[in-house]
């Protein structure tokens, strides 16, 4: 995966999420306290941006920042073999974190 490849993620989750709260690109950057051409550049995948920002943008769409690099629908259609990869990474994480809480319940 390139850092391109990121960027698209990141430009195509932002404007998913934003579209979903029926937000202009004007109202989130008005809401988020930066400017309207942040928002337009991270969606045309003109610019990165800072942690700052992206957390004053997470802030107001109310998601974990985590989520806007998030592989979309599209990619799971593309790549049957990143899919595998990705849906191996997620099970092998969730199981971590399962037996972390387990772990913390039967220590009690």
């Amino acid at each position: 995966m390139t850092s391109n490849d990121i960027q698209i993620r990141l430009a195509e989750n932002l404007k998913r999420f934003r579209k979903e709260r029926k937000l202009t690109q004007f109202q989130l950057a008005e809401k988020a306290g930066i400017s309207d051409e942040t928002i337009k550049n991270i969606e045309l995948c003109k610019t990165w941006t800072s942690e700052k920002t992206l957390a004053q943008i997470t802030e107001v769409l109310d998601i974990d920042v985590a989520v806007l690099f998030l592989p979309v629908q599209s990619s799971f259609e593309l790549d049957s073999k990143v899919t595998a990869q990705i849906k191996s990474a997620i099970g092998e994480n969730i199981m971590k974190y399962v037996e972390s809480v387990l772990e913390e319940v039967y220590a009690k």
